[in-house]
């Protein structure tokens, strides 16, 4: 696909660059030196050429005065004086004579001795002999010049074409996305600061962001080569299918901009609507069919934004909501979009806050037997108590560590403190949760192993949990890390086993200790024989794997009793215990160790 260039560059380049500077500079050295050569052999043949014409004149003049009979006067190297008996008295000056004209001189007049008057001899004007005889020279020299200067003509102007090239190559590449032709997210700025300033009373200007779904699933089947022919049909079909007074660019790798001023914001709705519904058609490329989905947030100036910063962040917290909520749909930004994303910024700055003054704290819930009477081992499960917004729950502040990067610190500030504390308990195990994002780091294996020998704690009381999330996607990867952890000694367990879409195929694929049934199975136990159906396969299934059965969110004596007789090995949930601090387990672990009066099993 090829991109058109812009006319002219863009203002302010620069002329003098290095390399013509460098020519310039020889081209005048080069002339200087030349002009001295010649002006130097000029010289050098006039004074040549005086220096004869002058030899010859005093010899011819000395020869009269001999003939005349003139009296000797005075002879001195520089001038010769002598007194004329008709013409009275001359001064006739040799200025500055070579020395072997000056003894020439004296010989002669010592010879003769009568001289008639002074005398002395005005050259006559060599140049232009001197320069007859240079012509050849003069010529070479000015063919050499002009040449010269035609090259240094050539140099310069090539230099200046060759710098417009990269003007107009530097301009574009700070303007113009390589890939598409579209402008790029510098440009879209200007774009949309000029499509505000010329907005007519009455009109709205729409932005609207949209994020491809699925780009990366092609560029994995078709290779890149066809992922980046879509690109250049989404954007060509972009600029086809754009609505009057709109403009468009990618703004990043699979996210493209579209905006547009319409008299209101239902016909503007409605225009983008369309728009993602064309570019959501398959494109045919090299005789496949390549197809992606196609989700879009927009906001509306005036009514979502005074200025186009607002309008810019409130169209991406209506980009981020529809990727969570309506993937292939079209969302316009809500006020409470707003509160959410200033709730979520209040969050991450509070709970960098909080683990720097290390004010975050763990709970355990304990684990116990089926038959309810044995503990076992516990949870470690993160808490953060805020001090004006009380308890945060998990499922919020782990999201937000999640998004800003805090997880890797959060998670090793939990293994930290539960291995710390299972020192306490030596008859415990300890189960920690991992984080998809600790999962994917490369030390995970090494830190493990460290701390296990930091704190002298054996690698089999701990058991590290994963969700199917985990493995998902780098299955590859996953399977290297887990491997490497079970290789220390440490238990893995599959939370919340049956919530998934492969669990079976995860089974198969990795080599898990334990599986724990998750609460959604467990709720409905009492009442609905499906769920007990459901229960009993996948306990016959963890058997049948060798892997230890685990029961969360058991709440009634009914539940824990349907589950014992379904086979399955441990339990938690608040029937036993809630998650508590470290003080209170520590309680329940000496009333499991106090003699207890017997109590009826299922």
């Amino acid at each position: 696909m090829s991109i058109a260039l812009p006319a002219r560059p863009a203002p302010g380049r620069r002329l003098w660059t290095p390399r013509l500077v460098a020519t310039l500079a020889l081209f005048v050295v080069s002339a200087a030196f030349f002009c001295g050569i010649v002006g130097n052999a000029l010289v050098h043949q006039a004074d040549e050429q005086q220096g004869v014409e002058r030899r010859g004149a005093l010899l011819g003049a000395i020869e009269d005065l001999r003939n005349s009979g003139a009296d000797f006067y005075k002879l001195d190297p520089r001038r010769i004086q002598a007194i004329e008996r008709t013409a009275g008295l001359k001064d006739l000056r040799f200025e500055n004579e070579p020395v072997e004209d000056e003894r020439e001189v004296q010989s002669v007049l010592d010879a003769h001795g009568r001289i008639v008057g002074w005398f002395s001899w005005v050259p006559n004007n060599t140049m232009s002999d001197a320069l007859g005889e240079l012509r050849p020279l003069a010529a070479l020299t000015a063919i050499f010049l002009v040449g010269f200067a035609g090259l240094a003509f050539w140099q310069i102007r090539r230099t200046v074409r060759d710098l417009g090239k990269s003007e107009r190559l530097a301009w574009q590449l700070a303007h113009e996305d390589m890939l598409t032709g579209l402008p790029n997210h510098r440009k879209m700025i200007e774009l949309i600061d000029a499509m505000l300033a010329k907005r007519h009373h009455g009109e709205v200007v729409t932005l609207a962001f949209l994020d491809l779904d699925g780009l990366k699933d092609v560029n994995d089947a078709l290779g890149h080569s066809i992922g980046d022919d879509l690109l250049r049909g989404i954007a060509m079909r972009l600029k086809e299918k754009l609505p009057g007074h709109g403009v468009c660019g990618r703004y990043d790798g699979d996210e493209f901009a579209v905006a547009m001023r319409a008299p209101d914001m239902e016909v503007a709705e409605k225009g983008i609507g369309a728009l993602v519904a064309e570019l959501a058609r398959p494109y045919w490329i090299d005789g496949q069919a390549a197809q992606v989905g196609v989700t879009a947030g927009l906001a509306h100036v005036p009514s979502d934004g005074r200025n186009r910063e607002e309008l810019m962040r409130r169209a991406d917290l209506a980009l981020r909501e529809a990727k969570r909520k309506q993937r292939g749909g079209v969302l316009r930004f809500a006020p409470a979009m707003d509160v959410e994303f200033d709730d979520r910024r209040f969050l991450e700055r509070e709970l960098r806050r909080a683990i720097e003054a290390k004010s975050l704290d763990v709970h355990y819930q304990a684990i116990v037997s089926s038959d309810g009477h044995r503990l076992l081992g516990a949870e470690a499960l993160l808490r953060w108590t805020h001090p004006e917004r009380g308890a945060i729950p998990p499922s919020r502040f782990v999201a937000v560590a999640e998004r800003c990067g805090l997880m890797p610190q959060l998670g090793e500030f939990v293994l930290r403190r539960a291995l710390t504390d299972l020192k306490r308990w030596p008859s415990l195990y300890m189960s920690v949760n991992l984080s998809p994002v600790q999962v994917k780091a490369q030390g995970l294996v090494e830190t493990v192993a460290g701390l296990l020998k930091e704190y002298g704690v054996p690698a089999s009381r701990l058991v590290l949990e994963v969700t199917e999330g985990v493995l998902i996607d780098n299955p590859d990867e996953a399977r290297a890390r887990l491997a490497g952890l079970q290789g220390l000694g440490v238990k893995l367990a599959l939370d919340d086993f049956g919530t998934g879409y492969s669990s079976l195929t995860y089974l198969q694929r990795f080599k898990f200790d334990k599986l724990k049934i998750d609460k959604g199975f467990v709720d409905p136990l009492a009442r609905d024989t499906e769920s007990q159906a459901l229960v009993q396969a996948i306990v016959a299934l963890g058997r049948a794997l060798n892997m230890t059965l685990l029961a969360e969110g058991v709440e009634t004596e009914e539940q824990r009793v349907l589950l014992r007789l379904a086979g399955c090995n441990e339990m938690q949930g608040y029937l036993f215990a809630r998650p508590t601090p470290r003080e209170a387990l520590d309680k329940l672990v000496e009333e499991a160790s106090a003699p207890a009066p017997a109590r009826a099993t299922a």
